[in-house]
């Protein structure tokens, strides 16, 4: 991702235009943003992502966003933590490398069936402190059944996923 000469339309590696990459950093962070990530992350993320072997440096992070050391640290703590990004040593380095999870999308959208879960166990207890046949019971107990169908029905397409890359692999 680097190694442009940071003239519009530069390209660095493999030919790419630096100045296209960078829009596409930029829009899709702004996508993740509007959907609920953090700014920072959703940017870090999103570079991660548009690198070719899916890891950068934080040097090299800090350098493509025009940020501090201190906003990719607090960025790629945040993407630890939700488990989309992990950490290595740099080879024959003290650097860390920060690459992204194999089948990231896969992964994530496994956890988010374990919050389904624990949100669905949540609002059916809300809905028997509150009573069921309260309006505030109800609207918790059509949550929860709400969470329950998306998980089941997420947990099939993930499995048309994996088998779809089997087949197709």
């Amino acid at each position: 991702m680097t190694g442009g000469s940071g003239e519009p339309g530069a390209t660095g590696g493999a030919g790419r235009d630096e100045d296209a990459v960078a829009r596409f950093v930029e829009r899709f962070a702004a996508e993740m943003t509007e959907a609920g990530m953090q700014r920072m992350a959703a940017r870090v993320f999103a570079s991660l992502l548009a690198a070719d072997d899916g890891s950068m440096t934080s040097a090299e992070l800090g350098e493509q966003l025009r940020i501090s050391p201190a906003a990719v640290s607090g960025a790629v703590n945040y993407l630890s933590r939700v488990r989309m990004v992990g950490r290595e040593r740099d080879p024959g380095s003290r650097r860390d490398r920060y690459r992204l999870h194999d089948e990231i999308w896969y992964a994530t959208f496994a956890d988010r069936d374990q919050v389904l879960t624990r949100w669905e166990r949540t609002l059916r207890e809300g809905a028997r402190s509150l009573g069921q046949d309260t309006p505030a019971g109800a609207r918790l107990v059509e949550t929860a059944e709400f969470f329950e169908f998306m998980q089941a029905e997420l947990v099939g397409v993930l499995d048309r996923w994996r088998e779809s890359r089997r087949t197709s692999g």
